[in-house]
């Protein structure tokens, strides 16, 4: 149990939101409930959060174009959707922004915090496999800061990248050059491998292509149904 875990929950829906804030605390989780998303930033800006629980369909700000800002005021927290809509393309949308899991409602109590466990244990896991590693990286004419989560051009440029793109590119540097499967990213940074993480993944490669692509001397190759390889000449 995550005990010392602290939450954001975005929610305007009053008996759901009493409903989970209410059962995350008596599982353990330190929560704090927000109604409207123009407090949210407020909120972020005054206090650490673990994770960020954003509700998509909002009265005044909806949850896309928040995560949008919260990511560039607050690139580290990682958030996940908690949202009503099924589609695929809202799915896509939300691992787009960065968003590290897609929760479907209604959602089972108990599931909630299946994935939320497993979720911060895979998130501090990484972080402690960091802080104990190199976190500065020469990859060609950049330089990864795996602690800043942002990529340095030789021109002084400064590309900042999601919790999630961090993570990935980390993992394909400490691997520079060998196949990393989609089983071992999924496993590694998802949690989970399925169908939603896979495109996820795929979406974030390219995010990754499009940063690096100043220099022609690095690739991230895809293996057709094996994974990828960060490439440097």
């Amino acid at each position: 149990m995550n005990n010392s875990k602290k939450i954001l929950l975005v929610e305007d829906d009053e008996s759901l939101g009493y409903l989970l804030s209410e059962y995350l605390k008596m599982k353990g989780f330190d929560i704090l409930w927000k109604t409207n998303s123009s407090t949210v930033l407020e909120a972020l800006g005054q206090e650490y959060f673990d994770l960020i629980i954003l509700d998509v369909m909002m009265p005044d700000i909806d949850g896309f174009t928040l995560a949008r800002r919260i990511k560039q005021q607050f690139t580290d927290i990682p958030f996940i959707f908690l949202t009503a809509r099924s589609l695929k393309i809202d799915v896509l949308k939300g691992f787009a922004l960065g968003a590290v899991d897609y929760l479907k409602k209604p959602i089972d109590e108990e599931e909630l915090v299946v994935r939320l466990n497993t979720l911060l244990n895979t998130l501090s896991t990484n972080n402690t496999i960091s802080n104990n590693k190199q976190t500065e990286f020469l990859l060609g004419q950049y330089v990864f800061s795996k602690n800043n989560s942002q990529l340095t051009y030789i021109d002084g440029s400064i590309k900042k990248l999601t919790f999630r793109e961090s993570q990935l590119l980390h993992l394909l540097v400490l691997n520079v050059n060998k196949l990393c499967s989609h089983k071992e990213i999924l496993n590694g940074i998802w949690g989970k491998n399925d169908f939603f993480s896979k495109k996820s993944l795929n979406v974030f490669v390219s995010h990754l292509r499009k940063y690096l692509e100043k220099d022609s001397c690095i690739k991230i190759e895809n293996i057709h149904n094996q994974g990828f390889i960060l490439k440097i000449e």
